[in-house]
């Protein structure tokens, strides 16, 4: 059946015998009162809005804290963090890199989780243990001991990002996919706004407790807090949501199945791990996120060094981060608005802010060093690559079907985030300091090489829907709207089939 017909319209369905005596207001009266068994139209715009209002603003907050945990190493490195643990040589840059350790080696341990326990609970207990851990980070005397905490810390933090993208896929249709992984990865440029103003109120701090020991402490229960508040606020699945009744659970959870036909099923498959092996796209996808973590990597844990080395003052370095915080948050909601709206225009749209951010690049690199402005605001452009990561998720989301292949592939995704992290501050040489040619040599590398890649998995991709629609003999577009309906469609609910296995799916560009 082609999508065109099975995403019938509301007033399709109204001339059908069982819908002729129903008009719209009954119909969204009966699906507010849980009693509709068709999800037309307007009912699927407040579902829709009724998840959005519930889900969205819990993810947002805690990814905002998991960046700012992240990062906090960075404010801390400007409230004398490296002078008081006597950091040497490459040991800061060490202590940025071990975190990443941590996660290559949970990546995949923790991926395995979300096949086996339920989501919510789980990512809830994980978010109160790297709280604890980081407010840790205040008891560290030494290298060693902060190279310890930051390897759990990375360790732990590594559910996160792949367990919201699953969470993303488990509740949205591909057409929704790039704004809703947008919207909770804001919370990266919100929380660093935030961040700056608490580390500039710290930095002016003058009790018995070392400014940056106190900003761990600060940022580490803050995160135990709202940890142990998921545990009630984010739901396992859309099967038990809190906040839908039994027929907007049943409803929200086939939604996604009418395109991707994958179900958390607790069960680990083979075949399907054999399969993401094969498929060209899981490799790209740790190639790709390779290479841009390596910049990020980088430009992350050194950010505040590189505004201090471009000639301003501590107090001025960190609220000079707050703009490149908002200049970030502006570049992921054009995306996002931009690719919600045109179809088909992701990959294009993650090779215009490439290019984009090869001329900040340039800028810093050949602008002269006595115009620091002018080199500060290249760095904000290089900032602005903030809407490559979620987009680059929307496309796994999208494009990956079968529980175990998503997790699997979200663990390639992410053994490519870990090294690329782990490398990018051992390219910031600190005998290069305060200019660090060769980190910008890499990172304008970086960028190139990711241009090409994207364009090479779109030719990829149009060729694989291509051949689809002619062994077929229809087209099918894969950022359509289907209508659900509960007697029809109750037999997708116990459906995992893998984007190879499901004929009728189609990549998202």
């Amino acid at each position: 059946m082609s999508s065109t017909a099975e995403a019938k319209s509301l007033d399709e369905c109204a001339k059908s015998p069982d819908m002729d005596t129903k008009s719209a207001g009954s119909q969204l009266q009966e699906f507010e009162e849980g009693r509709t068994e068709i999800l037309g139209p307007e009912e699927e715009k407040r579902l829709v809005r009724k998840i959005d209002r519930n889900l969205l603003p819990v993810l947002i907050i805690a990814y905002g804290l998991q960046y700012l945990d992240k990062t906090s190493l960075s404010y801390a490195a400007i409230l004398d963090l490296r002078k008081s643990l006597h950091l040497v040589g490459q040991e800061y840059s060490w202590t940025s890199s071990i975190f990443y350790i941590g996660y290559l080696a949970a990546c995949y341990p923790i991926s395995l989780g979300f096949v086996k326990y339920p989501l919510g609970k789980y990512i809830s207990i994980i978010i109160v243990v790297w709280g604890a851990i980081l407010a840790f980070h205040t008891l560290a005397a030494n290298y060693a001991g902060m190279m310890v905490l930051r390897t759990f810390l990375g360790a732990l933090e590594s559910a996160i990002s792949p367990g919201f993208s699953l969470i993303t896929s488990m509740w949205y249709t591909p057409r929704e996919h790039v704004s809703r992984h947008s919207f909770w990865f804001a919370g990266n440029a919100c929380a660093s706004l935030i961040g700056s103003g608490v580390a500039y109120g710290i930095l002016h701090y003058k009790g018995s407790m070392a400014p940056w020991r106190l900003l761990f402490l600060v940022f580490g229960l803050l995160t135990v807090a709202y940890g142990a508040m998921l545990w009630f606020l984010l739901p396992d699945s859309p099967e038990n949501a809190h906040f839908l009744n039994s027929a907007e659970r049943e409803l929200a959870s086939l939604r996604p199945k009418k395109f991707q036909h994958t179900s958390q099923t607790k069960k680990w498959s083979k075949d399907q791990f054999i399969e993401t092996l094969k498929d060209p796209k899981s490799w790209w996808f740790l190639i790709f996120v390779f290479v841009i973590s390596i910049p990020n990597g980088g430009t992350t844990s050194f950010s505040t060094l590189i505004i201090n080395g471009f000639g301003y003052d501590s107090g001025q370095t960190i609220l000079m981060g707050m703009p490149a915080s908002a200049f970030q948050l502006l570049a992921v909601i054009l995306a996002a608005v931009a690719t919600s709206n045109l179809r088909g225009s992701r990959l294009y749209a993650m090779a215009s802010i490439y290019l984009c951010a090869i001329g900040g690049c340039l800028m810093i690199m050949l602008v002269p060093t006595k115009n620091k402005l002018a080199r500060l605001g290249g760095f904000w452009i290089i900032t602005a690559v903030a809407p490559i990561f979620p987009l680059m998720l929307s496309l796994f989301a999208s494009n990956t079907a079968g529980f175990t292949k998503k997790s699997t592939t979200s663990a390639f995704i992410f053994v490519g985030y870990c090294v690329g992290n782990l490398a990018g501050p051992q390219f910031f040489i600190s005998t290069e300091a305060p200019h660090y040619p060769t980190a910008y040599k890499t990172i304008l590398s970086c960028f190139s090489i990711s241009i090409v890649m994207i364009l090479g998995l779109r030719f990829y991709l149009v060729w694989g829907n291509k051949g689809r629609d002619k062994a077929q003999g229809i087209h099918i577009d894969a950022e359509d709207s289907r209508e659900v309906d509960l007697h029809t469609d109750k037999a997708l609910a116990a459906l995992d089939e893998t984007d190879w296995e499901n004929k009728s799916f189609r990549y998202v560009l």
